[in-house]
């Protein structure tokens, strides 16, 4: 079984929280999702969590990390199972987007909804937010 992460980026401003989205290129589908990744070998999952944060965006210092806030299992094709945090940034954050995606967007938990192609990823994103509210 393969582990993976899915970090969901948000900040807070002016009463609101927003989502961080971003658009995969092309070439990988071209679709919106949070920043999702493999550990590599010897990896913890915290390990592999800050270091896509890094990869995906440039942003080396989060607020804080919200641990288990969900997991899932897929087949693609063997199993993965998906381990899902919510990362808290400053609102001031400067986001700088890795070779893997074209465009990026904070979003309100409805628009961040709305734009994910994957049920997962917005099954995630509903837990988040329950968290978070």
């Amino acid at each position: 079984m393969q582990i993976r992460i899915e970090a969901i980026l948000f900040r807070k401003g002016n009463g609101q929280i927003q989502y961080l989205i971003l658009k995969r290129t092309p070439e990988k589908g071209g679709f919106w999702q949070p920043i999702t990744g493999c550990l590599e070998e010897g990896e913890s999952r915290i390990e592999a969590l800050r270091r896509e944060i890094r990869e995906e965006t440039g942003i080396e210092s989060p607020i804080r990390i919200v641990e288990h806030v969900h997991h899932y299992e897929f087949s693609d094709p063997h199993l993965v199972k998906q381990f899902v945090f919510g990362v808290e940034v400053s609102p001031n954050e400067k986001i700088v987007i890795g070779k893997e995606h074209c465009e990026f967007k904070w979003c309100s938990f409805q628009e961040a909804l709305r734009l994910m192609k994957w049920k997962e990823n917005k099954e995630a994103l509903r837990k988040l937010n329950e968290l978070l509210t």
